[in-house]
């Protein structure tokens, strides 16, 4: 799956001496704040081919592969797949490309890794715009994603792999086949004509469990939420969202009154940016990141 747009593969090391990739986009010399994409919990760098094309036209684009996804290496330790651990990567990524500071688009796992990145190294941010995701996690959408982590599914075709994913993705209405393929091959890898997952099983040993979802010990996450004050910020939430709740992001917007919020109608977990919506709304938070810097 591709964007159509070349890119610069960039490899680096991490602390504890994996290699890691990320795409490169767009040129160095462009003035205009970058954009670090981070992708979501199980997916990798292809997510942002919906929008790398006009992003990269007028911004240098990064969009990251976490360790254990995509192109970067698995870890030998699963104990590492942590937002904290993702966080450092992603700060020697920047060390790496020599890039001070950078606007964020985090989906999901991502927007909490966005999150942590303002508690922590809120120098290096110009903005974070959050795809479906927020403070708090539902718990179903927890459930729904917890019952297929690390599952290798039987997928000995493309169509086979469709069909899982609209299983395992609901509250995607009025995608044509075609899209739904697109949306295969952006999480899936190819090998030899057969999808296969791209990303290490050892992901599932993480996150919470059955138990902890349902005695909802799930940890929120406003003291993180609350550090992006004073940034310009957005939220995407799909319209049929089971993760990010409608009322979640009214409490973030009372937390957080410059939030800019935009519901993406068809949507589920999460909306893939290339919707209208996504896209007026990303203009909109890139307008106001340069802005402020």
């Amino acid at each position: 799956m591709t964007d159509g747009v070349s890119y610069q593969p960039v490899f680096y090391q991490s602390a504890d001496g994996l290699t890691l990739f990320a795409r490169d986009y767009g040129s160095a010399g462009f003035s205009k704040m970058p954009v670090l994409c981070l992708p979501g919990l199980t997916r990798s760098s292809k997510d942002f081919v919906t929008v790398t094309g006009w992003l990269s036209r007028h911004r240098r684009v990064i969009a990251a592969d976490f360790r254990g996804r995509g192109r970067s290496q698995y870890s030998p330790d699963a104990m590492t797949y942590r937002p904290v651990v993702e966080l450092a990567d992603m700060i020697a990524l920047l060390d790496h490309l020599k890039l001070d500071r950078v606007a964020v688009i985090g989906t999901s796992r991502g927007g909490i890794v966005a999150m942590l990145m303002a508690a922590l190294h809120r120098q290096r941010l110009a903005g974070v715009l959050l795809n479906d995701v927020g403070p708090r996690l539902e718990a179903a959408g927890l459930l729904r994603i917890r019952s297929y982590l690390g599952v290798q599914m039987a997928m000995n075709s493309w169509n086979a792999a469709v069909a899982g994913l609209k299983r395992t993705n609901p509250g995607f209405l009025n995608l044509s086949d075609e899209a739904w393929h697109a949306f295969a091959h952006r999480l899936f890898i190819d090998r030899n004509g057969v999808p296969g997952l791209d990303y290490d099983v050892g992901l599932a040993q993480t996150f919470p469990s059955l138990d902890e979802i349902t005695a909802g010990k799930a940890a929120e996450l406003w003291e993180l939420f609350n550090s992006l004050k004073g940034l310009p910020v957005s939220v995407l939430r799909g319209e049929n969202s089971d993760l990010l709740s409608a009322e979640t992001v009214w409490e973030m917007k009372s937390s957080l009154e410059e939030l800019d919020a935009t519901t993406i109608p068809d949507r589920g977990h999460v909306p893939f940016l290339d919707e209208t919506e996504s896209i007026e709304a990303v203009k909109r938070w890139l307008t106001r990141v340069d802005e402020n810097s």
